[in-house]
Formats: C-alpha cells, structure tokens, sequence
C-alpha cells in the first residue's frame, strides 16, 4: 500500500516533463568522436543548466579527461540519514550507418509509443529519470531523511573512467545504496556479469608470401590461440553451468587484426605480428585470478610444443562480477515498489554485462540494483528505443522506493522499533 506520503513522491513524476526531458538528452550527440572531438560536453552543458534552472542549485562538475566530465548532483534533506545514489552515465556509443535506420538517430520521435533514436535506453532515459527524482525531491513539502546523489558519469561505454574518478574523488564515500536505471526492461537486476579485457599478441617474423618458409607465420598461432581459448571456453561452461541469472561466461574475440594497426597490410606480404583483443565475461563461479592464470597457461602450452611460437596476454581491464541478495534492503524496497506500482511480481535477473555499478559494488561495498527501462537486448543496435509506458512506469517505481529508503524513522529503508 502507499501511503498518503509516498504518494506525493510518486506524484511529482510528470509524464510529460519525463519525456521531454529524455527527448532532449537524446536530440544532444554524445557519441565519442575522436576523429571530430565530440565528447559528453554537450549533454553535460544541458544537465547543469537545467539543474540551475529546475533544483535551483550548482552541480558539481568533475573534469576527467579533456572535454570529458562528470556531474555530481546532490540533494540533502537536512536530515541525519542515508545517502541513496542514482547513477546514470552521458555517453552512448556510435550510431553507426545512419542510412540503416528507420528515424532519424538523433531525432527522439515517438511511433506507437516507442522513443527512438541512439541513447534512448542506454541510457538518456536513466539519466532523465533520476534528474526527475532529484526535482521531487528537492520541491517536496514531505519529510525524508538523509540525502539523493545523483552521479552522471562520463566514459561508461569506453572503460569506465568516469565512475572509476567518482570514487577515487570521494564521492561514493558515503553512499549507502545505489539504482541504477540501465535498460532492463525494469527487471530487478541483483547481479552483474564481470569482464576481464585481453591483449594477445603473435610475434613471426615477416617473409615474403611466395617464400613463408623463411619466415614465422603469427596468423596460424593466432588461430591456435583462438581454438584453444574457445575449447577453455567449452570446458568453463559445463564447469560453471547456467548461473540463474547471468547465464553462461564467455571468451569472446572481437577484433583480430593483422598486421596491426601503423603496419601496411599487403597481400604478398607475411606480417611479423597479428594481434587479438578478448573480451571475457564472468559469473559468479569463476574467479579472475586464477581465470588469468589458466589463460597464461593454454598460451605456456602452446609454446612448449613450438620453437617459433613467441605470443603474450596483457589483461587490461578487470570488472569484477558482483552480486547482492534479494534481501538487500534497496532491492526489497524496490520489489515491494514494483508491485505497488505495477500491480504484479517483479522479475528478479541479472546483468549481462558490467555497468558503472560493478565497480561501486567491488571497490566501495555498495549495495546496487540495476533497474531501468528499455528493451535488455536492444542497447547497440539501430533503431534503439525505450517504450514510453515503461519509462514513466520506472520513475514511478524509483520515487517510491527513493520516498521509502529515506523515510522518516527508518535506518537504510527499515523501519526502526
């Protein structure tokens, strides 16, 4: 049941105003252009005037890289309590061949409900929704304890220096629990999938192609790396079975290239070197150090039983699989929202990939829920789009279980006796 204060909260979310809101944020390109030097800079511009114009007050603006920033919004009530974060993040990734899709990618138009257009879901219409709870409560007339924090990061799609900055900055010091509004079709996500981010690199020796003999072919060891990784990868998942809710992990190669980039490629020419990056999702029956080191013995093994077989891994990023329970207050607080505001259970999931989230999770301890609107599988393909009735469903959802976590008598969203 909600009650007569809660209802305020849930009120204060306009549809209208919601919508609008993510239709701007979707209209500014916040692609990453290096070639071009777009950045989050224009999106970032538009939320710290809208925030001066609709909270009344001046965000904190991190710079993290040149042009590229982070905005820290936070709202106190004056009152001793928990501080709930919502995180979003201002960058999207590339719309690729604008000829391919239906709407204009940029545009934000609206058919049968659906809001087009790159970014949409993944994720201007997170950020929309928790400027919006940072506005209801700011105006509220209702009483809450402890503060909102609103953490709009730069870099998510790239590796996450954005939120990594966040952290180190002292920003998260004193959160106590985190909704992060990522396109999951508002399922309760209580896990996230770690990545592990990998180098390999073949060293040959270049030859000419009429004459290989005279030299070291990388291509083929490279290959030989991929099919043993992909045979370590068949064994990984009858080890580790389905997880619930992350699924299966995965080795996944994504981009072979030889030769590497700055060496022209010919066809009558053997290459010295071929490289391969890797991209590694975990569950939570694994664990990264010695996932690491088994990696660096399918290569040890290869070599053994080749002279000329010269390769290294360089792991290049580490995004730990997290995970919280059921139990966790912001993720009971929510589910009991979710049926308050739907009318039905919630489905509980997990992540298929990482967000901002994991590394709150693994390096500050903080409990996150991932929950936001927007189909799980879309994020990344043309024609991206969050369905309008789940947008507005969602900021319901977060209001009340924001107005709930930080009622009046109660310690992180229960009820002190």
């Amino acid at each position: 049941m909600i009650d007569v204060r809660e209802s305020k909260f849930v009120a204060a979310i306009d549809r209208d105003e919601l919508i609008k809101l993510t239709q701007d944020l979707v209209r500014i390109d916040s692609v990453i252009r290096p070639e071009t030097g777009g950045t989050e800079r224009n999106v970032v511009a538009y939320i710290v005037n809208w925030a001066r114009k609709e909270l009344h007050l001046e965000p904190l603006v991190q710079e993290v890289a040149p042009g590229r920033q982070n905005i820290v919004i936070t709202i106190d009530s004056g009152q001793p309590g928990p501080c709930l974060m919502i995180e979003g993040h201002t960058d999207v990734v590339s719309e690729g061949d604008r000829s391919s899709w239906s709407y204009d990618p940029f545009g934000a138009q609206i058919v049968d409900g659906k809001l087009y257009g790159r970014g949409s879901c993944d994720m201007k219409a997170g950020d929309a929704i928790a400027l919006l709870i940072a506005k209801a409560f700011r105006n509220t007339k209702e009483p809450w304890i402890g503060k909102i924090r609103l953490g709009l990061v730069c870099d998510e799609e790239g590796m996450m220096i954005g939120i990594k900055h966040f952290i180190t900055s002292g920003q998260a010091d004193d959160v106590d629990a985190c909704l992060v509004p990522e396109p999951e079709e508002n399922n309760l996500c209580i896990s996230m999938k770690g990545a592990i981010r990998a180098v390999v690199k073949v060293h040959g020796k270049m030859a000419h192609g009429a004459m290989p003999l005279s030299g070291i072919n990388p291509n083929t060891r490279l290959a030989r790396i991929i099919l043993a990784f992909e045979a370590f990868e068949a064994e990984e998942k009858q080890r580790c079975g389905n997880d619930p809710f992350l699924g299966l992990p995965s080795i996944t190669f994504t981009v072979i290239q030889s030769p590497p980039p700055g060496s022209p490629a010919q066809l009558n020419v053997m290459p010295a070197e071929a490289v391969g990056y890797i991209d590694i999702r975990t569950t939570l029956a694994q664990n990264h150090d010695r996932l690491r080191e088994q990696l660096r013995g399918i290569i040890s093994g290869l070599a053994a039983s080749d002279p000329d077989f010269h390769a290294d891994i360089e792991f290049i990023e580490d995004r730990p699989v997290v995970g919280i329970s059921k139990e966790e207050p912001i993720a009971a607080l929510s589910a009991q929202a979710y049926r308050d505001i739907v009318g039905k259970e919630p489905i509980w999931n997990g992540v298929p990939g990482a967000t901002d989230g994991t590394f709150l999770s693994a390096w500050k301890k903080i409990p996150c829920l991932v929950n936001g609107p927007g189909p799980r599988l879309i994020p990344h393909h043309i024609n991206e789009y969050v369905e309008v009735d789940e947008l507005y469903e969602c900021a319901r959802i977060y209001a009340l279980t924001a107005s709930r976590y930080l009622a009046p008598g109660s310690r992180n969203g229960k009820k002190l006796t």
